[in-house]
């Protein structure tokens, strides 16, 4: 049977999900870097890019000037599958902005620790 939401699994993802932020926000490379899987399988559809594999993750964040709009976090569920997969769903606000976005990202458990193997951001539109 699949053990879903351990809580000590669920600790961990979130720490995880917690340093993602803070990295995004403080735009430091490093960390984004080491938090997603260093691999060709590895994909994030981003608000306005489409960026398959590791290489090309990184990069758009080296190009990207000034790096992430900030945000605050509005909601976030994570969800553990077993003891090496999770889901880490948001939606967040850009500062200055109306719009609310959403972010989807599936982390595994791997030999060098928890990383992010698929990431999806994307802007709310006005009507579906």
């Amino acid at each position: 049977m699949l053990l879903i939401d351990d809580p000590a699994i669920m600790a961990e993802v979130t720490a995880m999900s917690d340093r993602y932020e803070a990295a995004l926000m403080a735009n430091d490379l490093d960390v984004l870097d080491a938090l997603f899987r260093d691999a060709p399988e590895t994909i994030r559809y981003g608000v306005g890019e489409v960026l398959y594999g590791f290489a090309e993750i990184a990069a758009f964040r080296q190009g990207r000037v000034g790096g992430s709009p900030q945000r605050r976090v509005l909601r976030r569920v994570v969800t553990t599958f077993g003891t090496d997969l999770a889901t880490v769903n948001l939606e967040f606000q850009r500062e200055g902005a109306a719009r609310i976005g959403r972010q989807s990202q599936t982390w595994i458990r791997t030999d060098e620790g928890w990383k992010i193997t698929c990431a999806h951001v994307s802007l709310m539109a006005d009507g579906s």
